[in-house]
């Protein structure tokens, strides 16, 4: 039975290797079946056509390919398109192609369902099942590849971590997979055209720093006033404004790269003159970007966009102050692919 079977992609380059040693074979057929699992996403080892029937037969006795499954994909209005990804456990998880006229970006996921407990985010709403691997992760990116070259005739080009789950919940399991992403002998993609963004959990953004870490990072901030914080992110609680600013700034000293913050304006929550100065003194310690982000409903009312003059009260401050800003429009609305949309309800 497949139980018993090992994960082949769990495996290293050397421990493929030293397995068809052990078998009585070359060693460089562990390097072939690692070109087939990551350069060529093979679903399965009939696939592996330079191998012999009978070393694929072996492998069929030996391991199991945990290849994702898209279980149902839904296309925007505005080309937008939402996988619903079955994992082999059945779990269920989503990411999304988002297109526009110079780029298509995959949003993938990194938990079933959402450590954390942000009360805007449909995600956060479900519950954690257990963290993604990093085949899983990848396959992801994979397969949104395959639907940028299909429905838009261009390759991916860029990654946001920014589907469901906290990434930094799952640091291990996400470096792994960025690192096979970024690999010659996985997709080739450049780190800087990957964007980790976690809603602010200090201790693992020194970490992140420490491992000198190519891609760059977004941080969910959407007030620096710790009481407003709190009360729509209740985990700030614990890891509270001034641990998330002095662990950005030891990242900054590290890595001199400039930091990104994902922020919604609410009507009533964060709309006023006193959030703003908030967020530019939060701004000024290191070069920074904000990413003013239309919020998509999720259904009970609670949150609402912010009226038009709350956002151009914003732009005129942050730019005043020097401070880049840009305002994000949702894509994919009409198919719950937009950003904290998230709920597996395809």
């Amino acid at each position: 039975m497949d139980i018993k079977k090992k994960d082949i992609r769990a495996l290293t380059k050397e421990q493929l290797r030293d397995f068809f040693v052990k078998q009585n074979d070359k060693a460089f057929r562990g390097n072939q079946v690692y070109e087939w699992l990551w350069q060529k996403a093979a679903h399965s080892f009939e696939d592996m056509t330079n191998l012999s029937k009978e070393t694929r037969q072996m492998l069929e006795d030996n391991f199991v390919i945990n290849h994702i499954k898209v279980d149902n994909m839904q296309r925007s209005s505005d080309g937008t398109v939402k996988n619903a990804v079955r994992l082999h456990d059945g779990l269920i998880v989503e990411s999304v192609l988002i297109p526009t006229k110079t780029r298509t970006t995959a949003c993938v996921s990194s938990q079933v369902g959402c450590s954390l407990d942000c009360r805007f985010c449909a995600t956060a709403r479900l519950k954690r099942m257990r963290n993604l691997n990093p085949d899983e992760i990848y396959d992801q990116v994979v397969t949104i590849d395959k639907e940028s070259k299909l429905y838009h005739n261009r390759p991916l080009s860029n990654i946001v971590f920014m589907g469901m789950g906290e990434p930094l919940m799952n640091y291990n399991n996400v470096i792994k997979a960025i690192d096979k992403i970024t690999s010659p002998e996985g997709l080739g993609m450049s780190p800087k055209r990957i964007v980790v963004s976690t809603s602010g959990v200090p201790k693992m953004i020194k970490k992140m720093a420490d491992d000198d870490v190519k891609f760059k990072l977004a941080v969910s901030l959407h007030s620096a006033i710790d009481e407003v914080r709190t009360s729509i992110m209740p985990f700030n609680a614990t890891f509270p404004l001034n641990d998330l600013r002095e662990a950005l700034q030891y990242w900054y000293a590290k890595t001199k790269n400039r930091i990104t913050y994902e922020y919604v304006v609410w009507d009533g929550i964060n709309d006023q003159r006193k959030d703003v100065d908030a967020l530019v003194e939060f701004c000024k310690f290191a070069p920074s970007k904000v990413n003013l982000i239309e919020y998509n409903p999720i259904d009970d009312g609670e949150f609402q966009q912010a009226q038009s003059k709350a956002l151009d009260m914003y732009v005129d401050v942050l730019e005043k102050n020097n401070i880049t800003v840009t305002v994000r429009r949702s894509r994919g609305k009409d198919i719950d692919a937009a950003c904290g949309q998230l709920a597996n309800k395809s």
